[in-house]
């Protein structure tokens, strides 16, 4: 799969067929919409192609007004969604960069420049609410107005449903918040995942008797706490581990969040590694404490929940690795 940060520059590329989303998360819904995108793609003797943008843009519009908080948590960090959208068959993915001079752009310029001059759309899906333009000013009915006009067919895809609930991100953040694994598996398809290369941190989990493999989170994730965990990547087994994920109150007031993670009887060099860490079950919610002697004590506790969590598991998660 090709990734291209903004347009692509080569005018005598090939025609594809097209879908535009957010994608975070890449959940069932979106899986079908992809399908069908490759589907379509295949039948017409296309590339099947995803725009996509970075950042998302109610992220762009609450930083613009102030309120960062306002903005979306993040199912997945774009390095996993570029995974799940390459693991749905799609050839190229535009990562388009949000900013006011892209939000200011009118529906017409959009079908037009981008559309058409530029991504060489002849099939094009999307959701039944899909708006685009600047105000939002562009909807499905003048999307089929402008294909009708610059060669390009539009489809929409009605609403998946899971036991009867529309398939959504804002579903799967709700079940992340709550710490509900198997809804959020459910929605996803797969278990729940977050990746990334491990860091250097402060080294303070080693001083307590706990040390940790650190994740760096760009955006604010859609959920927090300490969790029971198991960490892919570092050999031919997932590894069982305990993780917070959070902004550490008791020791760091910077607000920057991170992913630690303790492994179990596992104590070799991980720096520079590419992991996944794969959320099993939420222990608590992240706690700020008077002292490290009440965190150490903490941390303690939570070892304990996770390794008791896979003595009592240990046959269904072996299972599960040879699914």
């Amino acid at each position: 799969m090709k990734v291209f940060r903004g347009l692509p520059n080569d005018r005598a590329r090939a025609p594809c067929a097209l879908t535009i989303g957010n994608f975070d998360g890449v959940h069932l819904g979106h899986q079908a919409l992809l399908a069908r995108v490759r589907g379509a793609a295949d039948a017409l003797g296309l590339e099947a192609e995803v725009m996509t943008f970075e950042p998302h843009p109610r992220e762009f519009f609450a930083e613009r007004a102030g309120q960062p908080s306002r903005a979306p948590t993040r199912i997945a960090n774009l390095r996993d969604k570029l995974g799940s959208l390459a693991a749905a068959g799609i050839d190229r993915v535009i990562v388009e960069h949000f900013n006011a001079h892209f939000a200011a752009m009118p529906p017409a310029e959009f079908t037009s420049r981008v559309l058409a001059e530029g991504l060489h759309v002849k099939w094009l899906m999307v959701g039944a609410d899909f708006s685009y333009g600047a105000g939002r000013a562009g909807n499905v009915a003048t999307l089929a107005e402008a294909g009708a006009r610059h060669g390009f067919a539009v489809e929409t895809l009605p609403a998946v449903l899971h036991g009867g609930e529309r398939i959504s991100s804002s579903a799967v953040r709700a079940a992340l918040a709550q710490g509900d694994f198997d809804r959020v598996h459910a929605l996803l398809g797969h278990p729940y995942a977050i990746s990334g290369h491990v860091i250097h941190g402060a080294k303070l989990g080693r001083t307590l008797g706990f040390p940790t493999l650190n994740l760096r989170v760009a955006h604010r994730p859609a959920l927090s706490g300490v969790f029971v965990v198991r960490v892919h990547g570092l050999g031919p087994r997932a590894l069982p581990a305990v993780a917070s994920l959070g902004v550490r109150p008791t020791v760091d007031d910077s607000g920057r969040v991170l992913l630690e993670v303790h492994l179990f009887d596992y104590d070799r060099p991980c720096y520079g590694k590419l992991v996944g860490v794969e959320f099993l079950e939420k222990i608590r919610d992240e706690e700020k404490y008077t002292g490290l002697a009440d965190l150490t004590a903490a941390i303690a506790a939570d070892a304990g929940h996770a390794r008791a969590y896979f003595a009592q598991r240990a046959g269904a998660l072996t299972a599960l690795d040879r699914i």
